[in-house]
Order: C-alpha cells, then sequence, then structure tokens
C-alpha cells in the first residue's frame, strides 16, 4: 500500500478531513506504547465517518475505530492501515430534558461533568473510568455498581461500509464487558442516556468518593490500559494474579502493578512485546495453580 498516494486520495475525496501519516500510537494511547499507524483520521461528524469508511472500503485496506486509547494495546511495528480516531474531535454533548444526547468521541468524565451540570445523576459511576463513550458501549463498561445498560436507551451505529442503524437498549445485547456493538462489529457513533433528576451536590460528592476510592486502589501514577483481564467467573483476576506469587512482577519495563495485581503497568519504555509476554506468564501461572483462564479484557492491534 502505498500511504502517501492513499492520504491524498482520502484528503480529496472527504474535503477538509484532519489527517497524519505515520502517526506514532504512543502518544494516543494510556500505555504510552505502539508503533505508527500508517494513517490516522479525525473525523468530525456521522457524515465523515461515513465517507472515510466508504473510502477504506472500496479499497480494501485495513481499519480500526478507536477512541482515546485507555483499553488499547498497540504493536511494536505499528498499524499497517488506516486508524479512526474518535475522541475530541467528535464528542458534542447536548442536554433534552432528563436525557444526554452524545457523540461516542465523549469521554465518561466529560459526560458525568456535564450530567451534574444538569442536575442528572446515573452516571456518578462512570466518572473515573478513562474512556470514551464509544468503547463504554461497546464493553458495556461498570464500576461501583454501576454500568453503561442502565442509562442506556438508544445508540446509533454504523457498519464498516457506513450504513446507519439505531439499536433500542435491548437490541444492543449488553453484557458483562460486551454487546453486540462488540460482537458483530458495529461502530457506535452516538448515544442517548436517561439519566435521573438530582441535585448537583449530592451528585458530585458521590462522585467525588468513588474517585478517592479509585485513586486508592489503582495504580493511576504509571501508564496502563486499565484492568488487563476481565473478571473469571466466580473469581477475582487481580486476587488470583496475587495469589499466584505475582505482585510486582517485572519483565523488562513491564510489571504486574504492586498497587493493584489486575494491572499491568509501564515502568518507562516498556515495548508491547515485553507487555505481552508478561501477560503470557501471568495467565500460564494462574492457569498450572488455578486452573482458571484469564482472558484479555485490553485490545490488542498491529503487528510486530
Amino acid at each position: 500500500m502505498d500511504k502517501e498516494q492513499l492520504a491524498e486520495d482520502l484528503k480529496s475525496a472527504v474535503p477538509g478531513l484532519c489527517l497524519r501519516i505515520d502517526e506514532p500510537m504512543c502518544n494516543h494511547t494510556s500505555f504510552r506504547i505502539g508503533g505508527p499507524a500508517d494513517i490516522m483520521v479525525w473525523p468530525t461528524s456521522i457524515g465523515e465517518v461515513q465517507q472515510v469508511l466508504r473510502f477504506i472500503r472500496g479499497r480494501r485496506v485495513p481499519v480500526y475505530v478507536m477512541g482515546n486509547g485507555s483499553n488499547l494495546l498497540v504493536r511494536d511495528g505499528g498499524y499497517r492501515g488506516v486508524i479512526i480516531k474518535l475522541a475530541e474531535n467528535f464528542s458534542q454533548i447536548t442536554v433534552e430534558g432528563t436525557k444526554l444526547r452524545a457523540q461516542v468521541g465523549a469521554s465518561l468524565a466529560k459526560l458525568a461533568g456535564r450530567a451534574c451540570l444538569a442536575g442528572l445523576g446515573g452516571l456518578e459511576f462512570a466518572s473515573g473510568i478513562p474512556g470514551t463513550l464509544g468503547g463504554a458501549i461497546a464493553m458495556n463498561a461498570g464500576a461501583y455498581g454501576g454500568e453503561m445498560a442502565d442509562v442506556l436507551r438508544e445508540v446509533t451505529c454504523c457498519d464498516f461500509d457506513g450504513n446507519l442503524y439505531r439499536f433500542s437498549r435491548d437490541e444492543l445485547e449488553l453484557g458483562y464487558r460486551t454487546s453486540r456493538v462488540r460482537r458483530e462489529g458495529y461502530i457506535a457513533l452516538e448515544a442517548l442516556l436517561e439519566l435521573i433528576p438530582e441535585k448537583p451536590t449530592v451528585i458530585r460528592a458521590k462522585m467525588k468518593e468513588l474517585n478517592r476510592r479509585r485513586r486508592e486502589k489503582q495504580p493511576l501514577h504509571l501508564p496502563s490500559a486499565g484492568s488487563t483481564f476481565k473478571r473469571p467467573p466466580g473469581h477475582y483476576a487481580g486476587k488470583l494474579i496475587d495469589d499466584a506469587g505475582l505482585r510486582g512482577y517485572t519483565h523488562g519495563r513491564a510489571q504486574v502493578s504492586e498497587q493493584h495485581c489486575g494491572f499491568v503497568v509501564n515502568l518507562g519504555g516498556a515495548t508491547a512485546k515485553e507487555v505481552l509476554e508478561l501477560i503470557e506468564i501471568v495467565r500460564q501461572r494462574v492457569w498450572e495453580k488455578f486452573r482458571v483462564g484469564l482472558e484479555l479484557e485490553v485490545q490488542v492491534i498491529g503487528e510486530d
């Protein structure tokens, strides 16, 4: 693939589109790891997303849609294809009575803050989750007893041909860290959330308390992709890893967090190869000791 020519053709097909070539993915993931993407684009509207997807589909180029990269590990060789980033560039929020309508690039912190200003409760659980609405929908993100299934009412999605769909909450088939969006490969674009009237002072107090608990328990001072593994049925991944004697275990510059064993952290200068090797060490050790398989929660893309 001639990425320079592809970039020129894409800019001609979608006038005004923000685009970069050889964009370092370490600048776009919370792990601070990853080689360059051939092309990265930042659409600002649903129409632009559709145009980009249709252009790419016609050329059979690999494409990946991301938010702010808080649950993503990009391999050291980078990504051969086009990355569509839906983050700050795609983050409009409007209040409609007791509902919020938002583009999926809005961060959960921004979304919870906007709800608080409007006197709408129900998103407090999400205020400390370091991701965007799009990722939260795809994974049915949750924390401290709340999850996206509690507040989602409708989601506008598209497929990789750029065709639009609208799904109700039931049609989204939301489960533990999964959804129809994730399973069937749809791209969430916009969501309608239904919340509950509440005093902003009460909402702020809840958010403050949940964020305090999060700071105490999670290694927020080091780059990571959040919880590395899904919770195995009947177990907690962090406890299994701790009981396997892996707290603080280091491989290269990647480490099982000393603060929370469910997190693999970047001590500074870690490579994706080191992180993935450490993940396999952890999975193997836990399997050997407890016969419990650990499934990755982190998304892995790219090539070595």
